[in-house]
């Protein structure tokens, strides 16, 4: 009996030796502050939405969770920071839609289905176009007609080209019959700053416009969720009017491929801890994001779907690369 004792015991030793440093990694982890890149300016609706859930996630995780700005290539440098990153936990990256898309339209480096850590989906955007307010464009069939009479010279800024606000305007372009011509910014900032300052004739973008609106210096001719927004009831939806163009464009946080899945358990519970939060959800609301949650498998399964709608998506408005 002793020696059965001792055998045991000697198993069960050997056992939890195997696991052990899975376990304690996670134990350990965080040990220091970690990095959460928002591939878009400083000042735009994205970075205060990714601040605020950084904030929120570092007090979960008892340590501090840095902002960096990454801003340019359509919202497209954190996925390709990811390429080059530790697989350790330590750098993390909002992963924009366009991710799932930009690969049908051009070679990229990345592969979106493989190269990625997929931790937790948190929220979505609400799109909307908007014009100066003392535009002559007051609603989209005036948007139609004026593009209609003058094929082509109908401006309109978007956060890059690829990205959700572009392809959302260029799908509605197509259903209309209409020609329009695209500016690209590298964020909600410049895209804003433009439209306000008269450079472009309107905007496509994320509610980063809500304030000027509200303040009655843009006007907003319509939005493009499957549903009329809680704040400009008023305002039709693209689907509503019969262009057949939905966007919100779910994000969170991500990583790089290859982490362990024990780190990734406690990144994905201390985000999502987030979605509790008073303060990130009056910052969703300011925004007007809702919180659409999937967890590592969701939204991995999500990433997988995603790319072959885009590729449908792209292939149907021809802007597929050639060869």
């Amino acid at each position: 009996m002793a020696l059965r004792r001792q055998v045991l015991a000697s198993a069960a030793a050997l056992a939890g030796a195997a696991l052990s440093p899975s376990i304690a990694r996670a134990q350990a982890f965080p040990s220091r502050p970690i990095k959460y890149l928002c591939p878009w300016p400083a000042g735009g609706s994205t970075d205060a939405v990714i601040r605020a859930i950084a904030e929120s996630a570092g007090r979960a995780l008892n340590q501090t969770v840095i902002v960096e700005n990454k801003p340019g290539a359509g919202g497209m440098l954190g996925a390709i920071e990811m390429l080059n990153a530790r697989p350790d936990g330590y750098t993390l990256t909002q992963i924009p839609q366009g991710v799932f898309r930009i690969p049908h339209m051009q070679k990229v480096p990345y592969n979106p289905l493989t190269d990625f850590t997929w931790i937790a989906c948190l929220t979505g955007y609400t799109f909307g176009l908007v014009v100066p307010a003392d535009s002559p464009i007051r609603s989209i069939a005036d948007l139609v007609a004026w593009a209609r009479a003058r094929p082509g010279e109908f401006t309109y800024g978007s956060t890059g080209t690829g990205t959700s606000p572009h392809l959302a305007i260029e799908e509605f372009a197509q259903r209309a019959g209409i020609r329009l011509n695209h500016i690209p910014f590298k964020g909600n900032a410049e895209n804003m700053q433009a439209v306000l300052g008269g450079h472009v004739m309107s905007a496509s973008d994320a509610t980063g416009w809500g304030p000027h609106v509200e303040s009655g210096r843009l006007r907003l001719l319509a939005t493009y969720g499957s549903r009329r927004t809680k704040r400009w009831p008023q305002v039709p939806t693209l689907d509503e009017l019969g262009y057949k163009t939905v966007s919100d464009s779910p994000f969170g946080v991500c990583g790089p491929k290859g982490m362990d899945p024990a780190v990734v358990r406690v990144l994905h519970d201390a985000f999502k801890k987030t979605l509790d939060d008073p303060t990130v959800l009056a910052v969703f609301d300011r925004y007007d994001q809702t919180v659409i949650y999937k967890d590592t498998a969701e939204y991995t399964r999500f990433a997988r779907e995603s790319f072959e709608a885009e590729r449908a998506t792209i292939e149907r408005l021809g802007l597929a690369q050639k060869g």
